[in-house]
């Protein structure tokens, strides 16, 4: 029987937890508020968003200064009129994007399925089970897509590591939350990926951000020439996976994703004339809803050698 006399010594003695980080603390309160907007009906978010879209719009100079060079660089028959009227609009749906991630991220299934339609979702069924790539262009609708996808199956997707711990703790839970689906962080490169592939997950890859000189070539992206990661057609290479395009554009009153019919002879032997071609539809895409696609992020940040930055001040 021990002795309740006896003495505990400092080291055996219970350790009070080390206290949050104000930042933390910070940011688990925004998370909180954010997944209890979420429970507004979309007809209130949406003008909110739009509302606080703007206000961001006026107040982010950095980032509106990179939307409009990006759209004057890749819409030079544009009046400047026009270029601030879309870039506009880019901070309006994005910011409405950031709001309604959180009912993907913590609403209903049901309300999930409503929001969001998934067109030619027969071509994705097709294929299912079979190594199969799915290129969804950085739209601000990605995540609601990627969600109700992961609702009808499992996937492998990469991600940025967040700094963040309570961040990067969320965005995980919210990306595993309908499947068994393998999450990946950049730093673990494209090894693993291909594995999973191989076994007949699908992957969940977005092509078509800046990553720097590696594993990247100069493709022409509206005519100018543009870092682009090759993964796309190495993948596929590797694989042998089909490649599906998948693009989600935000509507009045949700979500519309469309799957287009898989790539036929991709990549090739010609990484070059695939990552072209790859650039080539995204442009097309983004034609067609050109304020919701991802301008705010330095899309020519890399540039060949001797070439002098766009964004520099």
């Amino acid at each position: 029987m021990s002795d309740p006399t006896a003495r505990v010594s400092p080291a055996e003695a219970p350790q009070p937890a080390a206290p949050m980080p104000p930042g933390h603390l910070l940011l688990k309160g925004l998370l909180r508020l954010l997944r209890g907007l979420s429970l507004l009906p979309l007809s209130v978010l949406r003008p909110l968003g739009g509302g606080l879209g703007t206000l961001v719009w006026w107040l982010a100079v950095p980032r509106r200064r990179v939307t409009l060079i990006n759209l004057r660089l890749c819409f030079p028959h544009w009046s400047e009129r026009e270029c601030r009227r879309v870039g506009r609009e880019h901070f309006q749906w994005f910011t409405r994007s950031i709001l309604e991630r959180f009912i993907m991220w913590y609403g209903k299934p049901e309300r999930i399925r409503r929001l969001v339609t998934i067109e030619n979702q027969s071509i994705f069924l097709e294929y299912l089970g079979r190594p199969m790539i799915i290129l969804a262009p950085h739209f601000v609708g990605l995540d609601a897509g990627g969600t109700r996808l992961s609702m009808e199956s499992g996937f492998v997707t990469m991600y940025q590591r967040q700094k963040n711990p309570v961040l990067d703790a969320a965005m995980l839970a919210a990306r595993k939350r309908f499947s068994d689906g393998v999450v990946l962080s950049r730093q673990q490169g494209v090894r693993s990926a291909v594995k999973l592939i191989r076994k007949g997950l699908p992957c969940y890859y977005l092509p078509d951000l800046d990553l720097g000189p590696r594993d990247a070539i100069f493709v022409p992206f509206f005519g100018v020439q543009a870092a682009t990661v090759t993964g796309t057609a190495r993948l596929a290479a590797m694989t042998g996976a089909v490649v599906l395009p998948f693009v989600i554009h935000m509507t009045p009153d949700g979500y519309v994703g469309r799957f287009y019919p898989p790539w036929q002879d991709f990549p090739g032997d010609d990484i070059e004339a695939a990552t072209r071609r790859m650039n080539a539809f995204i442009e097309d895409r983004v034609r067609e809803a050109p304020a919701q696609y991802l301008w705010s992020h330095k899309r020519f940040k890399t540039r060949p050698p001797g070439e002098a930055s766009f964004y520099a001040d």
